[in-house]
Parts: structure tokens; C-alpha cells; sequence
């Protein structure tokens, strides 16, 4: 009979339900897209229904639910971080009283919890519940999905129990650690502070700061960003009289000393001023070194050729493409869902590979294992709103003419993607040659702040006629510098430093998608598109047809072309 194993993480942010069946991923989803709330934390109820669903499997028919972190170690933290800080620590007392609450409730039954939760406490389920610790599941995500036999391991975020950097090594489905760095000392963490003092939002807004980076200096504050987090023989220390997440947890994040150094913090969507864009380039810039020190401190512990790497801080494609270009690796790998979402299939993957003892099969070849939508669906969905639609003979081909005519159009096509980037399912495409295209998709269609950059899909075979150094990028995660005698072609999607967020798009991965790229190519001699996730500002990426259709009604997108139709706005 076939193993079946449930992932799921939940409680913090970006909660997610992954299911394995023989070890194969069937279907991943985060449960922001089904209650849109974005980054939500519930129970991840409707993500488990579907997941269920999608691979045909009843709660009973469940061997194995795998949670992605370990109560005992969070609270063992707590009660560290209690006495080693004390008196401020006494804060804490107030801050931990609801997330106490909850871990208790983990030590009373946290699988009695669930089961009643996302089972209605079905008397048939016989599962057995793993608790996986939170940098094993980020480790096991990257390392297990990864197309590489043997490879050094690693994760850095913001916090798990009591790590926050884990580096390791991997060969088959064996995972060992070799060296961790522990809270309060956090790259993550760092980089989040620092976020919020810039006016946007922890857990939400980082990506944000890394865009802002690109406008600014960062020789003005880099000096007092290299005293803040200085690299160490190990791995590195945060100098913690500039911050207050450690005894505050995360209700105070910067100091009154850094406000000191930096000057006041930026009020949110109060205008951006020079100094702002300096921090945010400072902090990027040692964020990198930080990294480069890391994968260079793992290198030669491991020997290893290959890194794979997991966890939010992961989601740094500027970082990760540093790393790749100038670490002594030969070659990266960063799964899709590197944040605390991918941890749900982490410990899914930790549980049967690690646990269990089931070798490794197949290496990931799609993030395409979301929720779909047919035909008979979207045509159902569009007759309940004012659009005009029509079946198309080729959709890939008249996508295309309207792309190239200057068209703005959505994109729902297949399986939802897994992870925050649109990798043509659920995308927003453009003219990547016109150049006021960055600029009318940031104001008019997606609601957003003008510095923010856009990425490019592009042919895979074609990569490297526009992107310097370029592999392969099938998840929009590495950064790569525009070759400058390419920059004017595709002036939408080339950042102010020269730089883009390439995707690169393979016939087998999806051949739509690709047939699309195609069709704009055969148009305009360019294989490159401007792509962008399908949703606006502070919302989720659209998960059913009605959404995608009032996503159009309610911005300047062009058109619509969902399944085999086209569609526009009536009036």
C-alpha cells in the first residue's frame, strides 16, 4: 500500500499543507489563497481539504502527519531568553502569554488539537504525528527536492525554536548537522528590524527593502552595518544593543540606539528619502557578505560541489545569485516555497526520506501543485461578471499579438504555483520592451510602490543571449546581471543596477507557458516576457477563476485569458 504522509505548518506566518504519497509531492498549497488573507498563519483547513482532494485520499487513509517545528525546543528558548536577559526580559512575560497558551496546548496534544481541527476529530484517522524541528524541515525541503545526490545544506531565516542559521550536509536521504547559529544572533531577523524601521511591514515587506536597495549608496551606512553583524570563524554575531526583538518578540524591533545611528525611523507610505534607499542598499550589501561568508565557512567544512538552500532569508534572490556567482560552489539550488510555507512540505519530505528510511527518487520537477480550474469552470465563472469572452483557436498565439500590440494581460492557465512568485499559472504579463511598462503595471494594475521591479520568463534555451553567467532558473529565485547590450531591449523588466530576476522557461516544465514565449518571439524577436504574480497589494495571488476575473474588473489590466478563453471588461 502507498505511504501517505501530511505536512503541515501553521501558527506563525504563511501556514501551508503538503501531501506526499511514496514520497512524491501530489499537491502543496498555502492557506492565504483559500481565506485570502496574506501571509496568514491559520490552521491550514482548506489547504488540507484540497490536498486530500487532489490525491483522492481520506483522513483515515493517512500514515503520517508531520508538523514543522518542536514545542519542547520553543519553550526551552523562552525560558533561556527569560533568565539571560533579565530584567529587560520581564517583558516577555506580557509577550508570551498567548504564544505560551499555545504551546501548552502543543504539550497536551497538539495531534488531538489537529485531528479535530482539520479531521473533525475523525475516530478513524490511526496517523502517527512527528514533530520535525523548524531548520531539519527548511533543510529536508531544498536538500530532498533538489536534483543533487550529495550537497551542503543551508538554512537561514528568522527563527526557528532555538536556531536560526543551520548548516549541514546531505547525501541520499541522509541529513546531518554540522553547525548552527541560535537566537538572538539572525540574518533574518536583522533584515525584518530593519523593514520595519523603514516603514513596511515584518514577514511581508523584505522583499520591498531588497528592490529599494538598488537606488542607493551603500558606502554611507555599510561600515555600521558591518559593526552590527560581523562574520565569525563559525558563522557570525549580531551586536544586540541595536535591536529589541529578543526581549520584546517582535512587538519593538529596532533600538533606541540604532534610531540613534540611523537617524528617525520612516513613518508607512510617508515618501522615501535618499537616506532610506542608503540603509536599505547598506543593509543589503552586508546581508550579502554575511552570505558569501556562510556558503564559504560550508564549502570548507563539506568539501562539497553542490549548495542547496532554504529558508526566508533564501527568498534573497540578489543574495542567492552572489552566492552562486562568487561562492565556492559550483552549483545552487533553492527550492520554490523557501519560506516557513515550505516547511509544511519539509517536514513531509524529513518524515518519509529521514524518518522513515525511504530513499530519494525524483528531484522536483514542477511548482505547479496547486489547485486547477477546467474549461467548463472559467466559462461558468466569466458568465457571472461584466466581461465579454470568446474561445480561442491558440491562446498561446493570440496572447501573444496582444502582448506585443501593448496589452496588459492576466494569465490563469493550469495548476497554481507553490511559493510567492507567479511562474506562468497565475501571472500578469507584459511587453518587457517597452519601458513606461514598469510603471503603468506598478500604478495602474497592481497598486503598488513605483520602485518596485519586475521579472523577466524567458526562453531557457535563450537565457544566456540576455542574462550574463545564466542556468537554469525555473523559480524565479537567482538574480542575474542584464547583458548591457541587451539592458534597452528590455528596458521593463532590467532593475536600475543592471540586474533582473530571471525565470527561465523549459517546453517539459510547462508547455504552454513556453509556447507562449515562443509565439512573442516569432513576433517581435525577443523570447523574454514581463512577469508578475496575478494579484494586487496586500492581497494573495488569485486562486479560483471569480477571483481572477474581479482582479481584471477592478484594475487597468488589458485582458483576461483564462483556460481556453479571452476576456475583457463589458463597458
Amino acid at each position: 500500500m502507498a505511504i501517505v504522509v501530511l505536512g503541515i505548518n501553521h501558527n506563525s506566518h504563511d501556514s501551508a499543507a503538503s501531501l506526499l504519497v511514496d514520497g512524491e509531492p501530489v499537491a502543496v498549497a498555502e492557506e492565504e489563497r483559500f481565506i485570502r488573507k496574506k501571509h496568514a498563519g491559520d490552521v491550514p483547513v482548506h489547504a488540507t481539504r484540497f490536498c486530500l482532494e487532489r490525491a483522492g485520499v481520506k483522513p483515515r487513509d493517512i500514515d503520517h502527519v508531520a508538523f514543522f517545528y518542536d514545542p519542547y525546543l520553543v519553550m526551552r528558548k523562552r525560558l533561556s531568553l527569560f533568565v539571560r536577559y533579565f530584567p529587560a526580559s520581564l517583558n516577555l512575560l506580557l509577550d508570551m502569554t498567548a504564544p505560551a497558551t499555545h504551546i501548552l496546548s502543543m504539550f497536551l496534544g497538539e495531534a488531538r488539537l489537529l485531528r479535530r481541527q482539520l479531521f473533525g476529530g475523525d475516530p478513524g484517522c490511526r496517523y502517527r504525528f512527528h514533530y520535525v524541528e523548524h531548520h531539519r524541515a527548511h533543510a529536508a525541503s531544498a536538500l530532498m527536492l533538489s536534483p543533487f545526490a550529495r550537497a551542503a545544506v543551508l538554512s537561514l531565516d528568522g527563527t526557528g525554536e532555538w536556531a536560526t542559521t543551520w548548516m549541514g550536509k546531505g547525501e541520499g536521504n541522509r541529513l546531518a548537522l554540522l553547525r548552527e547559529t541560535t537566537f538572538p544572533h539572525s540574518v533574518g531577523l536583522v533584515y525584518t528590524s530593519v523593514t520595519h524601521y523603514l516603514g513596511f511591514r515584518p514577514w511581508s515587506g523584505e522583499g520591498k527593502v531588497m528592490g529599494l536597495a538598488a537606488y542607493g549608496d551603500p558606502a554611507r551606512y555599510l561600515p555600521a552595518f558591518r559593526r552590527i553583524i560581523r562574520p565569525t570563524p563559525e558563522g557570525f554575531a549580531v551586536d544586540m544593543s541595536y535591536f529589541r526583538y529578543h526581549v520584546r518578540f517582535w512587538r519593538e524591533w529596532a533600538s533606541q540606539k540604532f534610531v540613534d545611528t540611523f537617524g528617525p525611523p520612516r513613518l508607512s507610505e510617508s515618501a522615501l528619502e535618499r537616506r532610506h534607499e542608503d540603509i536599505a542598499a547598506a543593509l543589503q550589501a552586508v546581508t550579502e557578505e554575511i552570505g558569501l561568508h556562510l556558503a564559504g565557512v560550508l564549502q570548507r567544512a563539506t568539501g562539497e560541489r553542490n549548495l542547496c538552500l532554504a529558508g526566508g532569508v533564501a527568498l534573497n534572490c540578489v543574495m542567492n545569485g552572489k552566492i552562486l556567482r562568487e561562492s565556492p560552489f559550483g552549483d545552487v539550488f533553492v527550492q520554490p516555497m523557501a519560506n516557513d510555507a515550505g516547511t509544511s512540505l519539509g517536514a513531509a519530505l524529513y518524515v518519509h526520506h529521514v524518518v522513515l528510511g525511504h530513499p530519494r527518487t525524483t528531484a522536483l520537477k514542477s511548482a505547479s501543485l496547486g489547485p486547477e480550474f477546467g474549461a467548463a469552470e472559467c466559462a461558468a465563472a466569466l458568465r457571472r461578471h461584466p466581461v465579454v469572452f470568446h474561445e480561442s483557436d491558440d491562446v498561446a498565439r493570440e496572447t501573444a499579438a496582444l502582448l506585443a500590440e501593448g496589452k496588459i494581460v492576466g494569465w490563469f492557465q493550469g495548476r497554481m504555483e507553490v511559493g510567492p512568485r507567479a511562474l506562468g499559472n497565475r501571472s500578469i504579463l507584459a511587453d518587457p520592451r517597452r519601458a513606461e511598462m514598469k510603471d503603468r503595471v506598478n500604478a495602474r494594475v497592481k497598486h503598488r510602490e513605483g520602485f518596485r521591479p519586475f521579472a523577466p520568463s524567458v526562453l531557457a534555451e535563450r537565457a544566456g543571449e540576455y542574462f550574463e553567467g545564466c542556468r537554469e532558473s525555473p523559480y524565479m529565485i537567482l538574480n542575474f546581471v542584464v547583458r548591457p547590450e541587451k539592458r534597452e531591449m528590455i528596458p521593463a523588466v532590467t532593475h536600475v543596477d543592471g540586474t533582473a530576476r530571471v525565470q527561465t522557461v523549459a517546453r517539459e516544465v510547462n508547455p504552454l507557458y513556453y509556447r507562449l514565449l515562443e509565439e512573442f518571439a516569432r513576433l517581435t524577436g525577443v523570447p523574454v516576457l514581463l512577469n508578475t504574480s496575478y494579484n494586487v497589494r496586500g492581497e494573495p495571488i488569485v486562486h479560483t477563476p471569480d477571483e481572477a476575473i474581479v482582479c481584471l474588473l477592478g484594475t487597468d489590466m488589458d485582458r483576461l485569458v483564462i483556460g481556453p478563453y479571452v476576456a475583457q471588461k463589458r463597458d
